[in-house]
């Protein structure tokens, strides 16, 4: 079995989609224990990614509050990955092509949570991970002006690029169908170029997100699956999703594993996004550990070594779900037969 990358799991499938008009949020405290507690044959979670935003982490803790949480974290056996930086409106941040008000609202957040990365890296509680952004607008009001309003996202992100380098901090898109130009792979890739700083912004993968990619969701001519395609010709999903996965792949700096039914979903606050599946869902479209490599391997076939770990996300689970440790057993087992198939050992880079 491998020991590399290390295996995670998200924070915000507690707070995502929860709230007055859904279910109540599951506590920090909770997803950590559930997250601590799994075990699959003598394997556990090596660490969790947190989203800075109440009602789980405050995005405006003190250095004291950061410290008690690392500390908190660790005696769990546990350690730190990736940041969601909260840069919606809702959250305190507003639009990536807002006015200027909304932008250095977006900006705050950014530097916020790159000083609580920064700080997080300083307690060795957070070896590896990036800081989570979007355009933080949607995909409605992108399309009144598609050129004006990338560009603005654009400049957006490579300010928000400086404040990441200021702390020694990476960033990454997550490309969703929900968010303005990110919700096709066309689009994210060009968002990418333009912003054209690699080494600092790069492309969240999320498996069950990309999915809704090939079907051009938001997007229609970037469809890239047929129309009235049949789910059963899984050599056709596998081509279509790697061509997704090429065009992206090479910017690629964070990658969650997750599986998607091939429908949408909105809960609470959200608005409709990929669908996330449980691994064990029969309605799951995708081949988990078959797909994963798709980011994971080069177009020849050899291992990237792109990120330092892999993140199980699913978003907008029933809370009788969520605090199932059997749930966690599944995840589990999932994520290790991901890193067993593409994964590596700490003194040996080769696959």
């Amino acid at each position: 079995m491998h020991s590399h990358p290390a295996i995670h799991n998200a924070m915000w499938p507690g707070i995502v989609g929860k709230g007055p008009d859904s279910e109540p949020p599951i506590d920090l405290e909770t997803m950590l224990n559930l997250t601590a507690e799994a075990e699959v044959s003598g394997v556990k979670f090596d660490g969790v990614d947190l989203f800075l935003s109440l009602p789980h982490t405050d995005i405006d803790s003190s250095d004291s509050d950061i410290e008690k949480l690392a500390a908190h974290i660790a005696a769990k056996g546990l350690r730190v990955g990736s940041l969601v930086a909260p840069v919606w409106g809702a959250t305190g941040g507003g639009s990536a092509m807002g006015d200027e008000a909304a932008r250095e609202a977006f900006l705050t957040q950014v530097r916020k949570a790159c000083a609580i990365g920064k700080k997080l890296r300083d307690l060795r509680i957070r070896p590896t991970g990036v800081v989570r952004i979007d355009s933080a607008c949607g995909v409605g009001d992108w399309v009144k002006d598609p050129a004006g309003n990338t560009k603005r996202i654009a400049e957006t992100f490579s300010l928000a690029c400086d404040i990441a380098e200021e702390h020694g901090e990476r960033l990454a898109a997550e490309g969703e169908i929900c968010w303005g130009g990110m919700h096709s792979w066309r689009h994210m890739v060009e968002l990418l170029e333009m912003v054209g700083r690699p080494k600092t912004l790069g492309f969240q993968a999320d498996m069950a997100h990309t999915m809704l990619y090939t079907m051009g969701y938001n997007a229609p001519k970037d469809r890239v699956l047929p129309e009235g395609f049949d789910w059963s010709s899984q050599k056709v999903l596998e081509e279509a999703y790697f061509k997704v996965a090429r065009a992206l792949r090479p910017w690629m700096n964070d990658f969650h594993v997750a599986q998607n039914d091939g429908t949408v979903k909105g809960e609470g606050s959200h608005d409709k996004t990929g669908k996330h599946c449980q691994p064990t869902d029969r309605n799951g479209k995708l081949d988990i550990v078959r797909d994963a490599g798709a980011w994971l391997r080069d177009d020849d076939g050899r291992l990237t070594h792109a990120v330092e770990h892999i993140c199980w996300d699913g978003c907008m689970f029933p809370n009788a779900v969520m605090t199932d440790p059997k749930t966690w057993h599944d995840v589990l087992s999932t994520m290790i037969e991901v890193r067993n198939a593409h994964g590596w050992d700490s003194d040996d880079q080769e696959d």
